[in-house]
């Protein structure tokens, strides 16, 4: 697997990753939903690691969370960082 393919598995991930994080968002609006049980135990599982670090910065306000907003943010800006690398991969230095 080459660098280029590596960077566009790497930004469909992560479009993949805020897609399931917009679920998660969206479902939490929902509350007869038992996140205890499949398939939301697997949605919890997959997002909850990535947006606890950031529920630490940003307390749930009114019972409403905004830790995915910072989230969402710096998927975004790595995602901006792998396609400029390779859009440009001469120009990135380490």
């Amino acid at each position: 697997m080459n660098t280029a393919e590596l960077g566009f598995f790497l930004v469909t991930f992560i479009d993949l990753y805020i897609y399931l994080i917009i679920a998660r968002c969206i479902l939490s609006f929902f509350p007869a939903i038992n996140w205890n049980n499949q398939p939301w135990l697997a949605i919890r599982g997959a997002t909850d690691p990535a947006m606890a670090p950031f529920r630490n910065i940003i307390p749930p306000i009114g019972g409403l969370d905004l830790s995915p907003i910072l989230l969402f943010f710096l998927l975004n800006i790595l995602k901006m960082l792998v396609l400029n690398a390779l859009v440009r991969p001469a120009a990135v230095v380490f």
